[in-house]
């Protein structure tokens, strides 16, 4: 595996006024892998910025696309074609509306889910890639949902977001290792809410 590159992709909007909107959150999370294994970049390529590095001895690249969302497709094809990246060697983290906030699921192949990035890869790379899909809650009504997910996290998404993040990027070594189940459970287990101590007499 050592000799095949890993794409981890970061899903997003380019430029300032999106960077914190809930629908960034693929791009939070790849810059957070970028800062804690310090891959060099970005290099503007392929319709995206590349970052390039190792995770624990494994070749990797970082990319987000910088095409807007619903085109994400073209960016990730292009540096595929290009480093001959096989789709199961493919990692997207993205943001999922049917997901509480902070909980992360991750599989091979699937549907889109109505996310725009999502159906834009699957177009021009087929499933067979891995989709990380990183936990942003529902709105509750289908009209609020674009609202939603262009609109920035709230102080009180701060409360998990500032947690999963970094766990995400310590535990990208699991990715590296091909252990997705393993990635799945360590950050589940580590960004767990801690319990609140029950009062003694709720306890009968």
């Amino acid at each position: 595996m050592a000799d095949d590159v890993l794409l981890i992709v970061g899903l997003g909007n380019p430029g300032s006024k999106y960077e914190q909107n809930r629908h960034n959150v693929g791009f939070m999370a790849a810059d957070e892998m970028i800062r804690r294994y310090s891959f060099s970049g970005p290099q503007s390529k392929y319709k995206g910025e590349l970052f390039q590095g190792d995770i624990k001895g494994q070749k990797a690249i970082i990319l987000k696309p910088q095409t807007y969302m619903n085109e994400s497709g073209q960016s990730v094809q292009a540096v595929a074609a290009f480093y001959k990246i096989k789709p199961e060697n493919i990692v997207v983290l993205y943001d999922e509306l049917d997901l509480p906030p902070g909980k992360v699921k991750i599989k091979q192949g699937g549907g889109a889910g109505g996310h725009n990035g999502i159906k834009s890869i699957d177009q021009h790379l087929g499933k067979n890639y891995w989709r990380v899909r990183i936990g942003i809650g529902h709105p509750g009504d289908r009209e609020r949902v674009t609202g939603y997910v262009l609109g920035n996290f709230s102080k009180q998404d701060a409360e998990w977001l500032d947690k999963l993040l970094p766990v995400m990027a310590d535990e990208a070594v699991l990715i590296a290792e091909k252990d997705m189940a393993g990635y799945m459970n360590k950050i589940a287990l580590k960004t767990k809410p801690e319990k609140k101590k029950k009062d003694q007499k709720n306890d009968g």
